[in-house]
C-alpha cells in the first residue's frame, strides 16, 4: 500500500532514445519501414506455407507459427517505440505496460519452444531418417506447435499474475522505450522477491536450458554428418541444418547481449540498441535465414507470383 503522504502511480512514463531527441522524423520513417519490412517477409512467410502443397513438411509448419510469434513480437515492441519517438516520450497506463512486457515474453517464449521443437525435428531427419515420419507425423507436428503455444502461456501467465499486485508510488519514469522486467520491478514499491526469482527460473529455463538441448541436438547432428561416407550426403544435411543453426545463433546471441553483457554506465542508449537487436533485427533476418535462401519457399514464390500475373492477365 502507498503510503498517506505517496501518490499512486496509475501510468508510467517511456524516455525512450536520448540519441532521437533533437531529430525524430528519420529515425522514426527508418523504423516503420523495418516493422513494414518485416510484416511483410513473415506474412508471405504464412501465406506461402498456408496455401503451396509442396510446403507441407513439418519444418514448414514450425517455420510458419515462428514468423507468427515474430509478427507478435515485432507489432508489440515497434509500435510504442514509433510513438515515443515522434513524441519525444510516452505514456503507457500500469496494467497495459505489465501487458506488454506478457506480450513480450509469451511471444519470445515461444519461440524459445519452437526452436527446440525446430532443432528435434533436423535430429530426427537426420539421425533417424527411417523413424522421422512415423515420429513427425501431421498429429504429432500439430501437438508440438500447439504445444509451444501453450506452455509459453502457462509459463508467463503465471509471473504475469503476480506482477499485477505489484503497487507503484511515486516515481513513474521508465528509461526504456517500450517495458520490460528490471525497470517495472524498479519502480514497485511492492516486495519484488517472489517475481525476481520467479522471472529468474523462467528465464534460465527458457533461455539457458533451452539454448543447451537445442546446443547437444546438433552436437549430435554434426557427429551423425561426419559419419556419413557420401561427400553429396554430408552437404546436402549440413544444407539442411545450417540456417536453422544460424537462426538460433542470432536469437540467442541478441538475448545474451541484452540480459548477459554488461552496458556502459556512461552510454544510456546503449542496452536500447541491444533491445532494438532482438525486437527488430532479428525478426527481419529470420525470414532470410530460414526461408530466402530455400529453393522449395523461392519456388513457391514464384509459382504465387506467376499465378497472380497470370491472373491479372485474365482479367485484363
Amino acid at each position: 500500500m502507498c503510503q498517506n503522504n505517496q501518490t499512486k502511480v496509475t501510468e508510467f512514463v517511456l524516455l525512450g532514445f536520448f540519441s532521437f531527441q533533437d531529430f525524430q522524423i528519420l529515425p522514426f520513417l527508418l523504423f516503420l519501414l523495418f516493422f513494414i519490412v518485416i510484416l511483410s517477409e513473415n506474412f508471405l512467410i504464412v501465406l506461402l506455407i498456408s496455401v503451396s502443397q509442396n510446403l507441407k513438411h513439418p519444418m514448414y509448419t514450425f517455420l510458419k507459427n515462428l514468423a507468427l510469434a515474430d509478427i507478435l513480437s515485432t507489432s508489440n515492441a515497434v509500435f510504442p517505440l514509433l510513438d515515443v519517438i515522434l513524441r519525444k516520450m510516452g505514456r503507457i497506463h500500469v496494467y497495459h505496460c505489465i501487458f506488454q512486457y506478457y506480450i513480450l515474453c509469451f511471444s519470445g517464449f515461444t519461440q524459445s519452444l519452437l526452436l527446440i521443437v525446430m532443432s528435434l525435428d533436423r535430429y530426427l531427419a537426420i539421425c533417424h531418417p527411417l523413424r522421422y515420419a512415423m515420429i513427425m507425423n501431421p498429429k504429432n507436428c500439430l501437438q508440438l506447435v500447439c504445444s509451444s503455444w501453450f506452455v509459453a502461456f502457462i509459463l508467463i501467465t503465471s509471473e504475469i499474475i503476480l506482477m499485477y499486485q505489484l503497487e507503484f508510488c511515486e516515481s513513474n519514469v521508465i528509461d526504456h522505450f517500450f517495458c520490460d522486467i528490471a525497470p517495472i520491478l524498479q519502480l514497485s514499491t511492492s516486495n519484488i522477491a517472489l517475481v525476481s526469482w520467479y522471472d529468474f527460473v523462467l528465464s534460465l529455463f527458457m533461455i539457458f536450458l533451452a539454448f543447451m538441448l537445442v546446443i547437444v541436438s546438433y552436437i549430435c547432428i554434426i557427429v551423425a554428418i561426419l559419419r556419413m561416407s557420401s561427400v553429396i550426403g554430408r552437404r546436402k544435411a549440413f544444407s539442411t541444418c545450417s540456417s536453422h543453426l544460424a537462426g538460433v545463433c542470432t536469437y540467442y546471441g541478441t538475448l545474451v547481449a541484452i540480459y548477459l553483457v554488461p552496458s556502459s554506465k556512461n552510454l544510456r542508449d546503449e542496452n536500447k540498441f541491444r533491445t532494438l537487436m532482438y525486437t527488430v533485427v532479428t525478426p527481419i533476418m529470420n525470414p532470410i535465414i530460414y526461408s530466402f535462401k530455400n529453393q522449395e519457399i523461392t519456388g513457391a514464390m514464384k509459382k504465387l507470383f506467376m499465378y497472380k500475373k497470370e491472373k491479372c492477365k485474365t482479367l485484363k
